[in-house]
């Protein structure tokens, strides 16, 4: 009787060992779970997202990603941002400044990091620079509004520029600050059209068209989800096109082009993931800005330059690392 109780004593301590061990080992093997949510589909955007991934696969993170799209629509992105609220993602990634926005209003003990949001404070996503803003941080894509203005003056000689921005998006909204404030400073007038959704852009487009001497491409993702239809309306009138994402503009029309490398914003925002993943806190990192002038393209479109009448000086073209000329895209 005793030996059998001895027995069963043991029995139950290697039970209990054993179900120990199976709990540690699954643990150990959770596959970690990325939510990473655009506001729209198109390239730049589209590059962000592979970046990500490609970091967090190139540092042996075992990961399934959970790709979504919100399609251009606040409603659907606060959809999102409640699925992978429910599906507990170990980290939720908010591609653009509506996404970013829906999953902090929505997630508060996940951590959250955004990308390519270009005023994260003025927005509400952090109070500060300097360091995230309790479970959220992440990736700002500002770019030198003023100084690409000045630049577009001076090349394309024009007095009235034209701006398209999508009024309900935070983004955009601030982003037309910085262009008054360019104009202003340069002399120039603007003419301003707002859209809601891509489907407008064609139509915005033809709205101004006679009452501007070009065009300023802030990195509106609205505007360049239905970018090809802007550049036609453009094109077919002979007025140049200046945008701040380079990403978007290599198939040709746009006079030049002069932004950050949104395929490495993406692995720098992926970087940050992968920080958080390590054992860091959003609230320990400072959000990040593309800085390095490696990180910065620069696009001359030859084709338009003709097709407008424009002669880009020698120093333009040598400092370009793309040219776009006779219908092709060469990278130096």
């Amino acid at each position: 009787m005793k030996g059998s109780k001895f027995f069963s004593v043991v029995l139950s301590c290697c039970l209990i060992f054993s179900l120990a061990s199976c709990s540690k080992k699954n643990t150990a093997d959770k596959k970690i779970k990325i939510g990473i949510a655009k506001i729209v589909q198109h390239v730049a955007l589209d590059s962000v997202e592979q970046g990500i991934i490609d970091v967090l696969k190139e540092n042996n993170v075992d990961a399934e990603f959970d790709l979504q799209n919100a399609n251009g629509d606040v409603n659907t992105a606060t959809q999102i941002a409640m699925k992978y609220r429910d599906e507990n993602v170990d980290v939720a990634v908010g591609i653009a400044t509506p996404v970013a926005l829906a999953l902090a209003n929505t997630i508060k003990d996940i951590p959250i990091v955004f990308g390519t949001v270009t005023d994260p404070v003025g927005v509400g996503l952090v109070s500060s620079l300097d360091k995230g803003e309790g479970n959220v941080t992440g990736m700002s894509d500002a770019i030198p509004t003023k100084q690409h203005i000045a630049t577009f003056k001076e090349i394309a000689g024009i007095k009235t520029l034209g701006y398209i921005y999508t009024s309900n998006e935070a983004n955009s909204v601030s982003s037309l600050k910085l262009v008054e404030q360019a104009c202003k400073e340069q002399g120039l007038n603007l003419v301003t059209q707002s859209i809601s959704n891509s489907s407008e852009v064609r139509q915005a487009a033809e709205a101004i068209i006679d009452k501007v001497d070009g065009i300023y491409l802030t990195t509106d993702n609205t505007v360049f989800s239905a970018l090809s239809s802007l550049i036609q309306v453009f094109e077919k009138n002979k007025k140049p096109v200046f945008s701040g994402d380079v990403t978007g503009v290599k198939e040709g029309g746009c006079l030049m082009a002069s932004g950050f490398n949104y395929y490495k914003a993406g692995r720098a925002t992926g970087e940050m993931v992968l920080e958080i993943l390590n054992g860091k806190k959003p609230e320990e990192l400072p959000v990040r800005f593309m800085t390095d002038p490696k990180d910065t393209d620069l696009l001359i479109d030859l084709d338009s330059a003709k097709n407008c009448g424009i002669v880009i000086p020698e120093s333009y073209i040598n400092d370009a690392n793309m040219i776009f000329q006779n219908g092709k895209l060469e990278e130096k």
